[in-house]
């Protein structure tokens, strides 16, 4: 009766004829809803249910006992021994649908709820995944940061510049920067106050690579190399660096007012150069540096060299790139330790009018010194051409010093 009035209303119904047959059935089938009669031959519907609700391989399916006993003891085993549901003998036709409907909710829900549940658990591993995926992304950039700006760094592990340590060749604008009277004031200064000092030019430098988005190579002690259009190319390398290095003398002189308030006598010397170098891996193993190597770094080391107190010297490529952008006074031909011929280079004064605005990615750039923001802030009678303290020569490529 009960198989008939299912089938008549649309479910599809597999019958057991007993309790052993009910078990197989139940595990080959896997059935939505179970109804249960609780006497059957062979095993009884309590032991049925008792032996399926305790199995954790079969999938939460509900059970609704059907019996003739009403006694309140019956209806508790039944309860007690996984029965989800009651029906008794003889079965109204109304209960038993609305019974059928109820469970079968109760099934769905369940199921709906178990599938969310697997859902999550894939979005987790995901994630876990995804997050050690970053974990390790960050690691790089965090070991790239040494080397390069933030900005390049993550270029760099998104896949948007090739391998930076492969050996390359490439044209870079190189910056080379040294601070004037370092060495005097090394000499008697405190370990303390000389440390302080550095810091506080190394942070306003590093601010100012980054915000351009330089390469730094190194630092040795007071001097500093910075080169630009490596290791992801951009097309106004030569126009960033001497940006930079304005907004730099700009802070320096900032600086060096409060130095002077200390007693410490301190400015800056720049050089700028362009052209081609290899760069890439420099070092062993267990220790690498990033490092650019050619005749532009140590034309820009000269420079930097030959700079004046305050002064920013550039080449003849770096002048002709820039011109538009700054007043520079031609200085004629230099002879500089290491080159053979003269090389021509230029005083860098300042902004031409109009030109400050426009920095990197819309950036502004600092005062340069002066109230037109073109004149250099020199130092007094340090400020001749040449310099006469060989101990107060930045640091150059070694490449320089070998080869000069």
């Amino acid at each position: 009766m009960l198989e008939t009035r299912l089938r008549h209303d649309g479910y599809e119904v597999v019958v057991a004829r007993d309790g052993e047959e009910t078990l197989a059935v139940a595990q080959a089938a896997q059935p939505d809803l179970i109804l249960l009669d609780v006497m059957m031959p062979k095993l009884d519907g309590i032991a049925v249910c008792r032996q399926l609700k305790s199995d954790p391989a079969f999938p939460f399916t509900p059970i609704i006992m059907v019996t003739a006993m009403t006694d309140t003891k019956d209806v508790v085993a039944g309860f007690d021994a996984g029965g989800d549901d009651y029906l008794t003998k003889p079965v109204d036709q109304q209960a038993l649908m609305a019974r059928v409907r109820s469970m079968l909710r109760i099934k769905s829900l369940h199921d709906t709820v178990q599938s969310q549940a697997a859902e999550l658990a894939r979005w987790n591993t995901t994630l876990e995944e995804r997050v050690a995926t970053q974990v390790a992304e960050l690691e790089r950039v965090g070991r790239l940061k040494r080397f390069f700006s933030p900005q390049l760094a993550e270029a760099i592990v998104r896949g948007g510049a090739d391998d930076p340590l492969a050996s390359h060749r490439r044209e870079i604008a190189v910056v080379f920067i040294d601070l004037r009277g370092f060495t005097a004031f090394a000499e008697t200064a405190e370990p303390e106050e000389l440390m302080g000092v550095l810091r506080e030019y190394h942070a306003r430098m590093g601010e100012l690579i980054l915000a351009h988005e330089g390469t730094l190579e190194r630092f040795t002690g007071d001097g500093m190399m910075v080169f630009f259009n490596d290791p992801v190319v951009i097309p106004d390398a030569v126009e960033r660096a001497v940006r930079m290095a304005l907004g730099m003398r700009a802070e320096l002189e900032e600086l060096a007012a409060r130095w002077r308030k200390r007693g410490h006598e301190l400015h800056i010397g720049i050089g700028i150069a362009q052209g081609y170098a290899t760069i890439g891996a420099i070092g062993f193993e267990g220790r690498v540096d990033y490092g650019a190597i050619g005749t532009v770094t140590n034309l820009a080391c000269r420079l930097c060299a030959e700079a004046p107190p305050g002064h920013i010297l550039i080449s003849q490529l770096v002048h002709a790139a820039t011109e538009h952008l700054v007043e520079a006074e031609a200085l004629g031909e230099l002879r500089l330790k290491g080159f053979q011929r003269p090389v021509a280079a230029y005083d860098v004064r300042g902004f031409k009018a109009g030109a400050r605005s426009r920095g990197p990615q819309g950036r502004g750039d600092g005062q340069a010194g002066g109230a037109d923001g073109g004149q250099q802030a020199a130092g007094g009678a340090d400020d001749q051409r040449p310099r006469e303290a060989a101990e107060e020569q930045p640091a150059g490529d070694p490449e320089v010093e070998r080869d000069l």
